[in-house]
């Protein structure tokens, strides 16, 4: 049955069972090298020659709630073939650690549903062990993204802590994966990312963006050939902004007698019309305060019109669609109305490109409430570079999200 144990439940073989001391605190076991198994680390030859031992210690899977402890006197060989003289291969082990494989998964298996001072509280570790057992996994299978086969990407930045402290984060569109992590906000955020992306040959298509003016400016420098596709969603957010400021100018000018008709009427304005709630009478509340002020209801429902510019029919349509708003617009003689328009303009090219390309950051968007969610089970993170690993990891963090 030990020897059962050893081979099925903690996956060792290549090893006997020799002894075993149990207490209620913990579990040690003894096992020993099985005869001729002995190899040279180096060549993997099987003549070698006993050159003394060393006992190590081991952590691997707790019988039940007991931690567990392997012992073995690891064999040092001179080897015939090669001449070295050096120890034997753990092979149930990592090299240079003191723990199995099986208790590095096991830990693995738990961050993904607990936290990691709940991991090793619960394997009664200490909770670095439980941390470098993760950054060792995170850094062999996620440390440098595969950027060759990127075609479609997403540019944005993430807040990583108060203070306006910013990271900005490339995503793959296709697989969902975040591929760089940049700090900063600015144009030298991406300087790595440019020098791995010109490493890799990769032949990145179309790039989907805010109206930010460094990362249009940081593209157009490296990918010239790439279309850029302004993010529809920062567009109307954008268009939001300037309705918001402009009802805040109307209130503050208008007499007395009409500020009433401004109470509670900037979420109204933000919000789609499907989505008011007639249960509260958001409908007529709306409908009666643009009727009182002529201006802002030209601007709202310019911003409802402006919805519409991403549903035509092909690009064409959309040109003239386009071209017609902006004449409205300017015709409205109203400044931000105006102000907007020219800034449709200056962007036209990658507005209207989003025909070309039907892409967005919103998948951008999605990962960035993941992060938001890991950030508040961890209560932050003081290691930016386990932070970094973690980011590239999360595509696949499917349901819970722990720290």
């Amino acid at each position: 049955m030990s020897q059962g144990l050893l081979y099925h439940g903690f996956g060792i073989r290549g090893y006997r069972w020799e002894d075993e001391r149990a207490s209620k605190k913990e579990w040690r076991i003894r096992i020993a090298h099985e005869a001729g198994s002995l190899r040279c680390a180096v060549c993997g030859s099987r003549e070698v020659i006993k050159r003394g031992v060393e006992l190590r210690e081991f952590r691997t899977l707790p019988l039940g709630s007991t931690p567990t402890f392997l012992h073995l006197e690891v064999q040092r060989v001179a080897c015939r073939s090669c001449q070295c003289l050096r120890q034997v291969a753990v092979d149930f082990a990592p090299p240079r650690c003191r723990y199995t494989h099986s208790f590095g998964r096991y830990v693995l298996e738990l961050a993904k549903l607990m936290t990691l001072k709940d991991v090793a509280r619960h394997l009664n570790v200490n909770w670095d062990l439980v941390k470098a057992i993760q950054v060792q996994y995170l850094q062999k299978h996620y440390a440098k993204p595969r950027l060759r086969d990127l075609k479609q990407i997403a540019i944005d930045e993430i807040a990583v802590a108060k203070g306006r402290r910013y990271n900005t984060v490339v995503m793959d569109l296709e697989s969902g994966a975040i591929v760089y992590v940049g700090e900063g906000r600015g144009t030298e955020a991406l300087d790595g990312f440019w020098k791995r992306l010109h490493a890799s040959h990769a032949k990145v298509q179309a790039v989907a963006m805010d109206l930010s003016a460094p990362y249009h400016l940081a593209v157009c420098t490296h990918l010239p050939r790439a279309t850029i596709v302004f993010d529809h969603f920062h567009v109307i957010q954008l268009y939001n902004q300037k309705l918001s400021d402009l009802r805040r100018d109307m209130q503050r000018e208008a007499k007395s007698r009409l500020k009433k008709s401004f109470k509670g009427l900037r979420w109204l304005l933000l919000m789609n019309p499907e989505n008011l709630d007639a249960g509260r009478d958001e409908p007529r509340r709306l409908k009666e305060a643009l009727q009182l002020n002529a201006p802002l209801a030209t601007a709202y429902y310019l911003k409802e019109d402006l919805r519409q510019l991403w549903s035509q029919r092909d690009k064409q349509a959309a040109e003239r669609y386009l071209d017609g708003w902006v004449r409205r617009a300017q015709s409205a003689g109203i400044t931000m109305l105006t102000q907007f328009a020219k800034s449709l303009q200056r962007h036209r090219r990658g507005i209207l490109a989003w025909y070309d390309y039907p892409i967005s950051t919103g998948p951008l968007e999605g990962t960035n409430n993941k992060i938001k969610t890991l950030k508040r089970i961890a209560y932050g993170y003081r290691d930016q570079e386990f932070f970094r690993l973690k980011l590239f990891a999360l595509h696949e963090s499917k349901y819970a999200l722990v720290g």
